[in-house]
């Protein structure tokens, strides 16, 4: 091969790794320029130049947010301050989701309680329009004290749920066995601060207290190292050859890691549809005899 052949065909690759490099995204979110405010009238107020957005709820409506962009596959960071105090009937949830009735959907949801009574974390996984893939949990720390950091990793293996770095779920891809996975539909990130005193504490037996409205939920430092989707590029072909800012592709749990479900599910989890034998009385779902840490 000649030298100018050569030289031809390195500023070639050089140039396509670029082109597919820059379809990765990593943003250091400011809320202005990543979200859009959706409803809520003014209970949702974005703050301090676009670092802080707060939610609020009162006896006539919560509000809500969701991302300007859609995604597919990422890892996705959110630092959320809960409701304070009595929050019992209230629900904050923030999460990943397509639209329609196939849709898919990777939740974070916070139950509210009364008042010296733990947080519920509930986490569930929809693929095609499918979800009842519970898993409920308490948290090792008080979420209305500070700012905690919730993470989605999304890739083509697995996702994975972190609470402050900690995986707390893995939902492993088990298409060889049939069952869906999120894959091919792009999602936004949404948010929202809601009333759901029917169900969200105690099933329903506590109701919200409204003489403690307005309650807030508080959210600071997103910031998404993900593929953006656009109508005209392909992100799942095209982000695996970013290689500065795509440890989530292949993110997997370690054996440090996998020690840190075994005790956060051991001490924590409070609810786990993977055994609950009443429910599924015709048999477990099959993933849930296909991994120990779903």
């Amino acid at each position: 091969m000649s030298t100018t052949t050569s030289s031809s065909l390195q500023v070639s690759l050089l140039l396509s790794l670029f082109i597919l490099t820059s379809l990765v995204a990593v943003s250091a979110g400011n809320f202005y320029q990543d979200f859009d405010i959706t409803w809520g009238d003014n209970r949702a107020k974005i703050l301090n130049g676009g670092n802080l957005l707060t939610l609020s709820l009162d006896k006539i409506s919560g509000s809500g947010f969701q991302s300007k962009n859609e995604y597919l596959f990422g890892r996705i960071d959110m630092q959320i301050k809960l409701v304070a105090g009595n929050s019992a009937g209230t629900v904050t949830a923030y999460y990943l989701s397509s639209q329609g009735p196939t849709h898919d959907e990777i939740d974070f949801e916070f139950l509210g309680n009364v008042s010296g009574d733990p947080y519920i974390l509930h986490t569930n996984v929809f693929s095609q329009g499918k979800g009842n893939r519970e898993q409920q949990f308490y948290l090792w720390f008080d979420p209305t004290m500070a700012f905690h950091t919730y993470s989605i990793v999304w890739n083509t293996q697995r996702i994975m749920f972190l609470v402050d770095n900690i995986p707390i779920r893995v939902f492993n891809n088990l298409e060889s066995i049939g069952i869906p996975f999120p894959k091919s539909q792009p999602m936004r990130i949404y948010s929202s601060l809601w009333n759901a005193d029917d169900w969200a504490t105690r099933g329903g037996l506590i109701k919200t207290d409204w003489t403690k409205a307005p309650f807030t939920a508080s959210y600071r430092n997103f910031k998404a190292n993900a593929c953006v989707w656009s109508s005209e590029s392909s992100c799942v072909s095209l982000s695996t050859n970013s290689l500065q800012t795509s440890e989530w592709q292949n993110q997997a749990p370690n054996a440090a890691e996998r020690n840190r479900i075994r005790w956060v599910q051991q001490k924590y989890m409070v609810y786990n549809y993977c055994n609950d034998f009443k429910r599924f009385p015709q048999g477990l779902p099959a993933e849930c005899k296909r991994s120990r840490f779903l």
